[in-house]
């Protein structure tokens, strides 16, 4: 199976170079590093080309890393039923880059995206519909961006007296919710089955 993928990564970095930054077979499956540039046209080739058939988009979401100076993967995730392989683009991207929309080569793009846009707050060029798609209208900020706050911003109930939902600001009334993100294991004085191997070295 990996030989396969060689081949196919081989196959895409000869015919798309200007699309393709880098390949990976790792585990059984392959990885390609995209341009934003070459996106779409990398994935027209991917869905059309005799040699790869990727008819189905299965996923596309996003990895936030702040640290970096282009914070935002967006992976996308392509399956050929035809050659039974599948292969993972990822897109590395600034918070305010335009990223291409691929509704044009496949419409099931549209929702995918719109989550993404709603998640991590990633705008897609040429998307006939970008609005958010599961929080709700007036919800503020992109939950699932790392330095989005796990209570959130507002509160949700619903009002019996007033009968309709009411949003309120959140109000953090334990001093335990300030994390330090430390296991609570550590100091622990306990041993897992293999750790004597690394204490008899």
């Amino acid at each position: 199976m990996s030989e396969a993928l060689k081949e196919l990564a081989a196959l895409i970095e000869a015919r798309q170079a200007d699309a393709v930054v880098s390949t990976l077979v790792a585990g059984g499956e392959l990885t390609v590093q995209v341009t934003g540039n070459g996106l779409v046209d990398l994935v027209e080739f991917l869905k059309n080309d005799r040699n790869c058939l990727f008819s189905t988009l299965v996923d596309i979401t996003a990895v936030d890393f702040p640290t970096r100076g282009e914070r935002f993967e967006v992976v996308y995730h392509l399956l050929s039923m035809y050659r039974n392989q599948r292969i993972r683009l990822k897109l590395n991207t600034r918070e305010r880059d335009l990223v291409p929309s691929l509704t044009s080569v496949f419409p099931s793009a549209n929702w995918f995206e719109r989550e993404v846009f709603d998640m991590y707050g990633l705008m897609f060029s040429g998307h006939p519909d970008l609005r958010r798609i599961l929080t709700d209208y007036g919800f503020r900020g992109h939950p699932l961006r790392k330095d989005f706050p796990t209570t959130g911003y507002t509160e949700v109930r619903y009002d019996e007296k007033e009968k309709r939902v009411v949003y309120d600001p959140v109000s953090l009334v334990q001093e335990y919710r300030q994390f330090d993100f430390m296991s609570p294991w550590e100091g622990a004085e306990y041993i897992l089955p293999g750790d004597e191997k690394e204490s008899a070295k």
